[in-house]
């Protein structure tokens, strides 16, 4: 069975401020471990379903689009740098129309932030900077497991 799990923070619990826009801005440290064995890439997509008001939500934000990531790999480092990320993995673009991790950064209210790996019996083509829709897309028949870690964050300033 697939997991995925931080050493950042715990699944249900709050994201500590370093990994967010009132912070560093750092990607939390990320480790998973029961990829299946027929598995030959891995994606893993970080996102908000509860923007812009969690008591009112209307869209959901992503802030994360990692794919190709190699099987064998067990987990991402505190902070990851794109020439950190592990050989062959590729990304796509967040709602900030940038490449690249942005953490929480909820204008109001408490939001749950989605951290969902997925395990694909396929390794993608390169996409040229994917969006969530197009990615998911790609991965289409292709997932053999799924696994999510969730975190919440609201904004200490403002």
């Amino acid at each position: 069975m697939l997991e995925l799990r931080s050493q950042g923070f715990e699944h249900g619990c709050e994201i500590p401020t370093v990994y967010t826009c009132e912070g560093k801005n750092f990607s939390p440290p990320l480790f998973w471990a029961g990829v299946p064995d027929e598995a030959r890439s891995l994606a893993l997509i970080v996102c908000d379903p509860d923007v812009p008001d969690p008591n009112a939500p209307t869209r959901e934000w992503v802030h994360w689009l990692l794919y190709n990531i190699p099987p064998s790999v067990q987990a991402l480092p505190e902070a990851v740098v794109i020439s950190e990320l592990p050989k062959g993995t590729l990304q796509g673009k967040n709602d900030w129309q940038e490449v690249g991790y942005g953490g929480p950064c909820p204008p109001i209210g408490r939001h749950r932030y989605f951290h969902t790996l997925f395990a694909l019996d396929a390794e993608l083509p390169d996409l040229s900077f994917p969006d969530k829709a197009a990615l998911m897309q790609a991965m289409e028949g292709h997932v053999l497991a799924r696994a999510e870690l969730v975190g919440t964050y609201r904004k200490v300033a403002g």
